[in-house]
């Protein structure tokens, strides 16, 4: 079951600038849906109408069973790619007047703060100004404010800006931890290699069309029909020599200093009987695995694609 659907959204702009044009997602209860594309392909327009700032010209909005309405932004948790905070306020008493205008009392959006504060090591900077905290900090204290009320809804713009590898995972894993509990989150991004992990579905939208949905794991095998990854040890340029007859798309790497590993796709009408038997003749095969296409492969095909076809 869906927990909101956009159904043929359009939306344009002074100037005939389209944003938006019949674009429509179904986004599952429970799961962690990836709107992407690149920088500027409408994106960041989907999500301002999903949260009520602006009306769409044409096309609607369905939030849990109903039409979406301003009351249902009550039940969105919404974190923007440009953020915000008062620089002039403590953190924590800011934190609280967030809080508070979401629906909690003091006391327990104090319980609740303090706990994430905790768990996300900024406890030392309650008391401390906004101005004080690095880019990272404040962000921490954004995403906090934004899912302290636990709204059946998240939405995260690019919510991996700026945040170092060791951030960056903590904030995956307490996504994943929201979806677990049974929060429905849309991330917004252009960054292929911060969503691999974590989204079950998937919307490409590239200048305004969407060109691309469906589910991640199914998304990825289609495009990666054919691809294959040999792991084995010897001479690279001789296994190549070997099967440049039988596949293309050849990329080498090192496993260590021994072990190397070639991907490539099978040539159609090609036996992979035929390949591993080539490749088992010209060097010390260790292993022949299927290999999924990455979304960021995907990503720029699909586009490249969309792009030669407009």
């Amino acid at each position: 079951m869906n927990l909101l659907t956009a159904n043929n959204i359009t939306k344009a702009y002074a100037g005939g600038n389209i944003a938006l044009d019949d674009v429509s997602i179904e986004v599952p209860k429970g799961s962690v849906y990836g709107l992407l594309g690149p920088n500027g392909a409408g994106k960041t327009t989907l999500i301002r109408i999903i949260n009520h700032i602006t009306a769409p010209d044409k096309g609607t909005v369905t939030f849990d069973g109903h039409p979406l309405t301003q009351a249902d932004v009550e039940h969105i948790g919404y974190l923007p790619e440009e953020r915000g905070l008062y620089k002039k306020m403590k953190v924590g008493e800011q934190a609280i007047f967030f809080a508070r205008l979401k629906g909690l009392s003091k006391a327990d959006a104090t319980r609740q703060l303090k706990e994430w504060f905790d768990k996300f090591g900024i406890s030392d900077w309650w008391n401390k100004k906004v101005e004080e905290l690095s880019k990272g900090m404040a962000q921490k204290v954004q995403f906090i404010v934004t899912v302290l009320h636990r709204p059946k809804l998240l939405i995260f713009d690019e919510p991996f800006s700026g945040f170092d590898p060791i951030n960056a995972n903590l904030l995956k894993e307490e996504i994943l931890g929201l979806r677990d509990n049974g929060s429905t989150v849309i991330f917004s991004s252009h960054n292929m290699s911060s969503v691999e992990e974590i989204c079950d579905d998937i919307t490409l939208i590239n200048k305004g069309h969407n060109i691309l949905s469906g589910n991640v794991n199914d998304i990825r095998e289609r495009f990666g029909k054919g691809r294959y990854t040999i792991d084995f040890k010897g001479d690279a340029r001789a296994l190549m020599e070997s099967v440049e007859s039988l596949a293309g798309e050849f990329l080498l790497s090192d496993r260590d200093k021994e072990l190397k590993q070639l991907q490539l796709r099978l040539n159609p009408g090609v036996r992979l009987h035929d390949l591993i038997s080539a490749a088992n003749d010209a060097t010390e095969l260790r292993g022949f695995n299927v290999s999924k296409a990455s979304l960021n492969e995907i990503f720029i095909h699909t586009v490249e694609s969309n792009e030669k076809n407009r």
